[in-house]
């Protein structure tokens, strides 16, 4: 396994701070867009740009040989978890959404384990308990009450962590051919191909601010275009599993930008579920001992 250089480690923190911030964005921007305009455009912009910089410098994505492949990681990795999480943020803070987003692994490693035949080992389960226990502890967390939107709400923020997860599982099967940041481009494409025609029978609540427009080229552009180049960069360089942990600095940082940015309120009960969230992704995400070597040989 590779050493992570000090490269690996700035682009990791610095997705933790872009894609932690996302839920702000959301937050802000899913009253007056509606979750599906709030989704659509995300992967539009994003998508464009990040297609204009494929072309500008020389990327050959093979379109018409992948064009399915990118379809898929958009439905699953993009249009769906984007569309689930913009509908919760109606009801969640920002800090709620990216607490739950935190489980991702522990649906990857469940996954994994479906589709992929990887075992599921003692500590695995402990912590894929560890971390239900956590999300059922904020899911029941201040300040909002647990009623059934709220409820709704978690469940389908549990859908968006879930289709991440599933994306990581169908990239590591099937992603030979596949261009990095071909995928980050041409996946937002496909997104946006799939959500237009549901956006377009969708009225836009409104109304459109300057910093709704301001906030919508963020979302895009960086916690879209500019992230999705990390996250890939990172895949190719130290590997799926140690890219996803990511996810250990999110909750923290999520928080404290919904506290600084959206006055939202922070208590005991949500920073121990997000707590409980962070070690049980971290038991499943920790490779398993070698076994012991028997005999001097080597």
């Amino acid at each position: 396994m590779s050493v992570m250089r000090g490269s690996d480690v700035a682009r990791l923190i610095a997705l933790a701070v872009i894609w932690s911030a996302s839920f702000v964005f959301i937050r802000v921007l899913a009253p007056p867009l509606g979750p599906v305009w709030t989704a659509t455009l995300r992967v539009l912009v994003a998508g464009v740009a990040l297609v204009a910089w494929l072309a500008i410098a020389g990327v050959d994505a093979d379109v018409r040989r992948h064009w399915r492949a990118y379809l898929v990681v958009g439905l699953v990795n993009s249009a769906a978890p984007f569309l689930l999480f913009s509908w919760a943020a109606l009801t969640l803070p920002a800090s709620y959404l990216v607490i739950l987003n935190a489980a991702s692994p522990m649906f990857a490693a469940l996954a994994a384990a479906i589709w992929l035949g990887e075992h599921l080992t003692g500590a695995k389960l402990v912590g894929l308990a560890v971390g239900a226990a956590g999300v059922a502890l904020v899911s029941r967390a201040g300040p909002l009450a647990p009623t059934p939107d709220v409820l709704l709400a978690v469940i389908a923020s549990l859908g968006g962590a879930l289709c991440y997860a599933i994306a990581g599982v169908w990239l590591k099967r099937h992603r030979a051919g596949l261009q990095p940041v071909a995928i980050a481009g041409w996946s937002q494409m496909g997104a946006a191909a799939a959500l237009l025609p549901v956006a377009a029978a969708t009225p836009m609540p409104g109304p459109i601010t300057p910093a709704v427009v301001a906030n919508l080229a963020a979302l895009a552009l960086v916690c879209s275009g500019i992230a999705y180049l990390l996250y890939y960069r990172l895949i190719r360089d130290i590997g799926p599993t140690r890219a996803m942990t990511v996810t250990f600095l999110m909750p923290a940082l999520g928080m404290l930008w919904g506290v600084l940015f959206l006055g939202e309120a922070v208590n005991a009960t949500m920073l121990a579920g997000a707590a409980l969230v962070i070690a049980g992704t971290g038991a499943v995400l920790r490779p398993p001992r070698p076994a012991p070597r028997l005999g001097l040989g080597r």
